[in-house]
């Protein structure tokens, strides 16, 4: 069982592949980064300083000492409540990365497609040969 697993590590798809997820970790990061400090925030500001990140409506009863406003602190407290701001914010992230893989998707087909040999010259085909050599022991 060891060695099949040493196989499989080897094989290069599987290296490509952890390549590839901790590339997009990384740029899940960045993506991240730039929906939340800087399309949320124009956003905000295209809606009149709107802070969608802490958008919520409370579904239970608030705590005592615990303000009615204060989205981090509520959630800490485990009040009921259904966070949409957050829930826009993640939905803008992920069209942002998926946009960006289909680009990055779109542009490594139009690579491969450029680096794609040019197929050979097709020969005779096997039965064309067979009959050659037919014809060749018929002459003998």
């Amino acid at each position: 069982m060891l060695a099949e697993f040493r196989e499989f590590i080897a094989k290069g798809n599987v290296m490509d592949l952890a390549v590839g997820v901790i590339i997009g970790g990384a740029f899940a990061t960045i993506t991240t980064s730039l929906t939340g400090d800087v399309i949320m925030p124009l956003v905000g500001a295209i809606f009149g300083g709107v802070d969608f990140s802490s958008k919520f409506i409370l579904l239970g009863s608030v705590p005592a000492g615990v303000s009615a406003t204060d989205y981090a602190a509520l959630k800490e407290a485990g009040v009921a409540m259904i966070g949409y701001g957050a829930f826009i914010t993640a939905v803008i992230n992920f069209l942002i990365l998926a946009f960006i893989i289909f680009l990055l998707v779109k542009w490594v087909n139009k690579v491969m497609r450029k680096q794609e040999p040019e197929a050979a010259p097709a020969g005779p085909s096997e039965v064309d040969l067979l009959t050659e050599i037919r014809d060749e022991l018929r002459k003998k």
